[in-house]
């Protein structure tokens, strides 16, 4: 899988330190206030660690897809990357969907989205794919909106207390749940 700004292809257990380093700083911290995907208001401590990351990668039914910039300057580094796992009934979960703060905007996140629906079709068999977004990310839903994803009504509990997800700075958080029929799914979008 390729396009005009990297290469998408599978993360290998090479990449846990650079993808740990790319999620935290897109979504936590003074980094991250870079792009528009931040969290740092309302949540503090990492997103991820390496443990957390060896377990996607090494998961049955899992697969962090990652874009490499493909410059050829110097060593190549991660760009973006984005978590697909299968669940019951065609289901595949998309997560962690992470652009380095200074390409967001560029065209890069939606590209990885359309690879990794291409991907969750072809290689997992999705019918459906289902995500996750904090409620008080509007913007962010709205984004996955504007790309076909509906809300189901469903809302799941934030995980407050482990600190592998962060640390809340407000007590009202909990999880969205968006899914996107891929029945109508077209490569071109």
């Amino acid at each position: 899988m390729t396009d005009a700004d990297g290469t998408v292809m599978r993360a290998g257990p090479g990449d846990v330190r650079s993808l740990v380093d790319l999620v935290n700083g897109a979504y936590r911290g003074d980094s991250s206030r870079e792009g528009w995907t931040t969290e740092a208001d309302f949540l503090g401590g990492q997103r991820t660690d390496e443990e957390s990351m060896r377990a996607l990668l090494e998961g049955p039914d899992s697969v962090v897809l990652v874009m490499r910039d493909d410059s050829g300057v110097g060593e190549s580094r991660l760009n973006a990357c984005v978590h697909l796992k299968r669940q019951p009934h065609g289901v595949v979960y998309l997560g962690m969907l992470t652009v380095r703060p200074r390409l967001q905007n560029s065209g890069v996140g939606r590209q990885l989205l359309a690879a990794a629906e291409g991907y969750a079709q072809q290689a997992l068999s999705a019918r459906v794919i289902e995500m996750t977004v904090i409620n008080v990310r509007d913007a962010l839903i709205a984004w996955y909106e504007r790309r076909g994803y509906v809300r189901t009504g469903e809302e799941r509990p934030f995980p407050y207390g482990d600190a592998r997800f962060g640390l809340p700075l407000r007590e009202d958080l909990k999880f969205v749940v968006l899914q996107r029929d891929l029945k109508f799914w077209r490569h071109s979008r």
